[in-house]
């Protein structure tokens, strides 16, 4: 990298979106790192501390939360969940990338307390296909499928206090897309070709789009 400091990158988008396959299939190669959340709530079979979540007590985390330890936090059904701002700091002072895969809510506080993070919105191709990747979870009551599909279409018509958006129609194109953008971001010495295919994905530059889009 042509930088020495890494730069933050903040994915998000509704549930049913794929951000987090997305993540899963970014070719890292050792310059950028999916950020570890913190949580209060107990660990599960298979979780490991470090690698799944920061797994804290109630008064480390609320001890955190007043000494401003968070990027963004948030209380979910009676537990704590956070991203904790001394790991991703020390990686980015390194000169890695480092890479949150967080709600829409989350990402807005990102916004405000890091204004020089990266924004990627990750789009359905529809919102019909959203609903059908939604219910084909089958884990939830369709009085619940109708909440979180209402809650995405509030999340979605948000997307103009992003920077980049990328429409996940295609698995393995949505995650070229989101390195073009990450590569594009950091020198404007790469490929020609990258620097193009990234400035085509800049949500000011689909603005008509995503209006019709939003209206479909």
């Amino acid at each position: 990298m042509a930088d020495t400091k890494g730069i933050l990158f903040v994915i998000s988008g509704p549930s049913g979106t794929g951000k987090g396959t997305i993540c899963a299939g970014l070719p890292l190669g050792g310059e950028a790192e999916i950020s570890v959340s913190m949580t209060t709530r107990q660990p599960r079979r298979g979780e490991k501390e470090g690698k799944s979540y920061y797994f804290v007590n109630r008064e480390v985390f609320l001890e955190m939360i007043g000494s401003d330890g968070f990027y963004e936090y948030a209380e979910v059904y009676g537990e704590y969940y956070g991203t904790p701002k001394a790991p991703v700091l020390e990686k980015l002072a390194a000169g890695k990338d480092v890479i949150l895969e967080i709600d829409t809510q989350g990402a807005m506080q990102i916004k405000n307390s890091c204004p020089d993070a990266v924004l990627i919105f990750i789009l359905p191709p529809s919102f019909e296909e959203l609903r059908k990747r939604i219910e084909r979870r089958g884990s939830e009551s369709p009085e619940k499928i109708e909440q979180r599909f209402g809650k995405a279409k509030s999340e979605i018509a948000a997307i103009s206090n992003y920077e980049y958006c990328v429409l996940n129609k295609n698995l393995d194109t949505a995650i070229q897309d989101v390195a073009a953008i990450m590569k594009a971001e950091h020198s404007a010495e790469i490929d020609e070709k990258i620097t193009q295919r990234a400035a085509a994905l800049r949500v000011s530059e689909n603005a008509e789009e995503i209006a019709r889009w939003l209206s479909g």
